[in-house]
């Protein structure tokens, strides 16, 4: 079904804009439903969300460090592909591959906060332009904070005023997968219109910010499947640190920093969504 959906959003791409305001409700009823799994007491925080964040912050600044020298916008763009947040829909794909939930949930929730409070003074030493921390802080937290505590609150509400709801939901929590396919097909859509508004001129780098984010998307489901193998769930981990927000990362690099440079996230889609229409083929046939 994934493949299908992106070779959709590939096609009909120009039809993609008209269809991006629902993206953020389905991500949130794909939330809802996967939230409504998880029980109060299972959300803390674990070894696994103590080690991932430090890895996520300093492994995005190793990164452009390391292709500073080389060129801005490419280490802008593999960067940011680092340093962008654990993708809202994460813990759908991690209960599916029989992961942790509660564990990604929290996992998702440190990392977007993270991210809300050190984009600003972190954007402002490397980005385009200056970046006033305030309304940079308020703007990611707006865009980003909503979409991941709004579930999880309602939820927690079913479950206490409204417990027939809440399990008629967490019965039917595998429609967030086939929710997951339709907003697949909306962002693909979106990034590759974006890509293709780009001048002849760019192509090159655009082909190096692609490869780049495919280096680094692979780089960062080996380490985080590492990282938690040591923390008891190694799904978690990989999915935690490797599926991003990419639409995030694309209006974070295209606000903030030189505009080609979300050629990357934009090409990270494909990466990270390729990989994982693989793993859950392999867990199927499992």
């Amino acid at each position: 079904m994934l493949p299908i959906a992106m070779l959709i959003g590939i096609i009909f791409h120009d039809f993609m804009e008209q269809l991006a305001w629902t993206a953020p409700y389905l991500i949130f009823a794909m939330l809802l439903l996967t939230f409504c799994k998880v029980k109060p007491r299972e959300i803390r925080v674990t070894s696994l969300s103590r080690i991932l964040i430090p890895v996520q912050i300093l492994g995005a600044l190793i990164v452009y460090v390391v292709f500073r020298p080389f060129n801005i916008s490419f280490a802008q763009g593999v960067f940011m592909c680092v340093f962008c947040p654990t993708a809202t829909a994460a813990p759908v794909i991690v209960g599916m591959l029989g992961g942790s939930v509660p564990r990604l949930a929290t996992f998702s929730i440190l990392s977007n906060l993270s991210v809300a409070l050190l984009a600003p003074p972190i954007f402002s030493l490397i980005g385009a332009q200056d970046v006033s921390f305030w309304p940079a802080f308020l703007t990611i937290a707006a865009k980003v904070m909503p979409l991941i505590i709004g579930p999880l609150a309602v939820a927690l509400l079913l479950l206490r005023f409204a417990p027939r709801a809440h399990s008629y939901l967490a019965n039917h929590a595998g429609l967030s997968f086939d929710m997951w396919a339709i907003s697949l097909i909306i962002v693909v859509g979106r990034a590759v219109s974006f890509v293709m508004a780009e001048p002849p001129s760019e192509i090159p780098l655009m082909l190096a910010l692609a490869l780049g984010a495919g280096a680094v998307c692979v780089g960062q489901f080996i380490i985080g499947r590492k990282i938690g193998r040591r923390c008891g769930d190694k799904i978690a981990g990989a999915q935690g640190l490797a599926q991003k927000s990419t639409v995030l990362a694309i209006w974070m690099s295209m606000t903030f920093m030189n505009p080609i440079s979300a050629v990357a996230p934009a090409a990270y889609i494909l990466w990270q969504n390729t990989i994982n229409s693989v793993q859950l083929y392999l867990h199927r046939r499992q």
